[in-house]
């Protein structure tokens, strides 16, 4: 059975919005696109954490639509082994629209994203990782289909934006496996499943 892994990176308040530029995704006014690169290469941590075994990304549309329009033309350079792994992987597409998925291996999840995912999860095959798409993060954080949380957390107070966790999440416990802090600060954690929420008295 594969395991489905929410990577993320977020803001000391869960802002997970437009962290790659200024231009990413400005909806509802968000002002902050590309608050990760102040601190150097240290975003590059938690993608070769994940990225280092074989994966399949799982994408909302408009994060595939931002990564099928520059991760395809990124053949040289600091990029080039990630951009291999990327353009060569299957991506599983939350889209209303599946005749417009152009990206190599693209495919589309269906009308039932929770449903499609943990039918992927019952077959064979590599690990289901998630980049971005807050709102298909979201539907997968309110149902029993996340394994394990991996989360790169920046020193920085956004105020607003997208966040990775939402008023759905469905009450979970996870087990910190592994974390280590970067000398700018930058937190990277790795949460596993451990079951349900307990509670307690004095």
């Amino acid at each position: 059975m594969r395991k489905l892994i929410v990577a993320a990176m977020i803001s000391l308040d869960g802002v997970m919005q437009a962290p790659g530029g200024a231009e990413e995704d400005t909806s509802d006014g968000f002002a902050y696109g590309g608050w990760v690169w102040p601190y150097g290469s240290e975003s590059d941590e938690i993608m070769g954490g994940v990225f280092e075994r074989p994966f399949e990304l799982v994408l909302g549309r408009r994060t595939y639509d931002i990564f099928a329009g520059y991760w395809p033309h990124q053949g040289g350079g600091d990029w080039s082994t990630l951009a291999g792994k990327l353009n060569n992987t299957v991506k599983h597409v939350a889209t209303h629209d599946p005749a417009t998925l152009h990206w190599q291996h693209s495919r589309a999840l269906g009308a039932d994203i929770a449903a499609s995912i943990a039918e992927l999860k019952r077959s064979d095959g590599p690990d289901l990782v998630t980049q971005g798409s807050s709102e298909v993060v979201h539907q997968l954080l309110s149902t029993d289909l996340v394994d394990e949380l991996r989360l790169l957390v920046f020193p920085i107070v956004l105020g607003r934006g997208k966040r990775l966790f939402d008023e759905h999440g469905l009450p979970s416990a996870f087990r910190l496996e592994s974390s280590a802090t970067s000398p700018a600060g930058v937190q990277t954690t790795r949460y596993l499943r451990a079951g349900k929420v307990r509670t307690g008295a004095p």
